[in-house]
């Protein structure tokens, strides 16, 4: 299985000639879903969720599918009928040869004062890959080879993502929801994530890739 990462909170998976596509969102390459047999979203924020980003990659390929939760595909399945499946903690489906498990409710809290949305998490092939969307849900009974690691966002905290990164117990991490941390900073976080951790924890520019599973 090849992990290519994207802009942002956005990856691509290709394995036996099948391409899988994880939050495709509105800081993501415009192409980010073109090319995919199945997409993933893990919630309906614009940084993960790009209604124009989906709407391409199902255009492209008329035999591509979405898996989703409920306020996602409301927004879509009337474009794409019989190709948008809402899912939910618990569920587990086959997209694009991929064995998927989905994990979690809810996204992080980033104030008391603004509501809470659902956010599911999504573990590929029993644990090769998973990736949290914006919650730092921790996939009960599984073991985490890759963790797509959300190292930087307004719900969380560098202590906070440690702790994540301690409690799966991955492998190694790979750090997502990057965009709004500054290039110069990344070192600072680099640095404590590699001494703290516990695990291999690295990070990839848009475009390259890396072996997993």
């Amino acid at each position: 299985m090849e992990l290519t990462k994207k802009t942002h909170a956005c990856v691509r998976l290709e394995k036996d000639g099948q391409t899988l596509v994880i939050d495709p969102g509105v800081f993501s390459e415009e192409d980010a879903a073109v090319g995919a047999d199945a997409i993933l979203v893990t919630h309906e924020h614009m940084d993960h969720f790009h209604e124009d980003r989906l709407r391409a990659g199902m255009e492209a390929n008329p035999g591509a599918e979405i898996w989703t939760l409920a306020s996602v595909a409301e927004q879509l399945s009337a474009a794409f009928p019989g190709r948008v499946h809402t899912v939910g903690e618990g569920d587990t489906f086959t997209a694009a040869g991929f064995e998927v498990e989905v994990h979690g409710q809810l996204h992080a809290v980033i104030h008391p004062d603004i509501p809470r949305i659902t956010n599911v998490g999504y573990l590929l092939d029993g644990g090769a890959v998973f990736h949290p969307g914006d919650a730092l849900t921790v996939p009960e009974g599984r073991t985490v080879d890759t963790l797509l690691l959300p190292v930087h966002a307004p719900w969380n905290k560098v202590a906070e993502v440690i702790d994540y990164v301690r409690e799966v117990a991955p492998r190694r991490a790979i750090d997502i929801h990057d965009s709004l941390l500054q290039d110069h900073a990344r070192p600072i976080y680099d640095s404590m994530i590699d001494k703290l951790g516990g695990t291999d924890h690295g990070r990839l520019t848009p475009g390259s890739h890396t072996a997993v599973g």
